[in-house]
């Protein structure tokens, strides 16, 4: 209690639990010694001979104290007064091995069913230890008393009481010994065989909080109707994207935190609508489609593959650059402010250019698109080259932000790549009307 070290402070624990079990034991056993004498006690542990009846009383003992060391600890106080012979030990230490296995039943109930097996396999070992060695409790018994040792100068009774409890507990050593000996060759078998009688349950499903909302299974017969459908929820999923990447600058412009929670509940969204998306178009393209349709169903699959990048841009890229940038005191200086606003606004618009001509199909628009993505290019070149300018002259705010100001530039590009990538998609499938080759051959990849 006075020591200042943990490690003492636990010895000093440890010893103290020691003293007082055995203090314990002392003290039981000097309260059992009137019961020598007594008739009705002596005739109650005569009959605990009989080996069912023992191990009834020692497996309900234990079971109801959910402690075998304990049980056994007052057989053995009972042998050291005399009460209670070898012969009639054992079966109370046999009931006494099964009576634990309640601890781990209970322990087990409402665990993993590699716990329950655990919790299965302990009570079969110690059930069916208890079955080999019942029929041989004489012999088991003269077993005990060759390799115990013995007090020969004593009297009968006191002889009795000496040497009665060491066997006691050579017996329940021996019997676990034993049994572990006879089980350990065979765990393989004893494990695939608790694999069979307790099998693994299917994972329950984790119901997902998102849904699509136009993908109808019922109308995969009709791949014009389904294709429709699909094109509907990848406008939805362009939408989600488009948010993310229109509300990604407010962390950096505006120090705003709380846009940051929307922006992971859309990352989420926009995967599971992915998933959805492109099972569903694999349904479709898995049906007797003509070439002009092959085209559409693998336009939508680009398309949803470049718009689930472009919101891994969003939330792996520059998700944590918000997260840092939050967590630190920095402030752009306002020309840069300025340009990196200015090209994140011509970046939204682009992605709305894509998903414009993404839903009405329109291939012109889609060529003005690629010339309009060489154009923001150069535009990236000529900010950049502004951004270098104010970090030579030493701009303060400039200096401190200039990682961030790069990354934000650059990722902004890459996001209207992706974007224009809508539009060479649609170019590339939707442009000619013979396209059966080429779909056939993307198909198979």
């Amino acid at each position: 209690f006075l020591g200042k070290k943990e490690r003492y402070r636990h010895l000093g624990e440890t010893v103290l639990g020691f003293g007082l079990l055995f203090f314990g034991m002392q003290i039981m056993s000097e309260a059992m010694y009137p019961l020598r004498s007594y008739p009705p006690v002596l005739d109650l542990l005569i009959r605990m001979e009989n080996p069912l009846l023992g191990i009834l009383v020692g497996a309900v003992f234990t079971a109801l104290i959910q402690s075998s060391g304990a049980f056994t600890g007052i057989i053995i106080v009972l042998a050291s007064q005399g009460l209670l012979t070898l012969e009639a030990g054992i079966p109370l230490l046999f009931g006494a091995n099964i009576g634990t296995c309640v601890t781990a039943a209970l322990a087990a109930l409402n665990t993993e069913r590699a716990a329950k097996r655990v919790a299965l396999a302990h009570i079969t070992f110690k059930v069916l230890g208890v079955l080999i060695f019942i029929g041989w409790i004489p012999w088991f018994a003269d077993l005990v008393r060759m390799i115990s040792p013995v007090a020969a100068q004593l009297g009968d009774a006191e002889r009795l009481a000496a040497e009665t409890p060491r066997q006691i507990a050579n017996a329940h050593t021996l019997f676990n010994v034993a049994l572990t000996i006879i089980a350990l060759p065979f765990t393989r078998q004893f494990a695939r065989w608790f694999e069979r009688i307790l099998p693994d349950l299917p994972a329950p499903e984790v119901p997902s909080p998102f849904k699509t909302r136009y993908l109808d299974p019922a109308v995969l017969a009709t791949p014009a109707l389904a294709l429709n459908l699909a094109k509907a929820e990848v406008l939805r999923m362009g939408a989600i994207v488009e948010n993310m990447v229109e509300k990604i600058i407010l962390p950096f412009t505006e120090r705003n935190r709380e846009v940051m929670e929307e922006l992971a509940a859309n990352e989420e969204e926009v995967d599971f609508l992915e998933q959805r998306i492109y099972h569903y178009l694999t349904q479709i393209s898995q049906k007797d489609l003509p070439s002009d349709q092959i085209d559409e169903v693998f336009q939508m699959m680009y398309t949803v593959t470049d718009l689930e990048q472009i919101a891994d841009i969003v939330s792996k890229s520059l998700f944590p650059r918000a997260e840092s940038w939050l967590a630190g005191d920095f402030r752009f200086s306002e020309p840069g402010k300025r340009e990196l606003c200015d090209y994140h606004r011509r970046t939204v618009e682009q992605l709305q250019r894509a998903l414009e001509v993404f839903k009405d199909v329109n291939l012109e628009e889609a060529r003005k698109m690629k010339q309009i993505l060489k154009k923001y290019r150069h535009m990236q070149l000529q900010l950049m080259r502004t951004h270098f300018e104010r970090l030579v002259s030493r701009v303060p705010e400039t200096l401190a932000t200039s990682e961030y100001h790069q990354d934000l530039m650059g990722q902004f590009r890459r996001i209207n790549g992706h974007a224009t990538n809508i539009a060479r998609t649609l170019l590339e499938w939707g442009a000619a009307p013979d396209r059966e080759p080429r779909a056939a051959k993307s198909r198979s990849r």
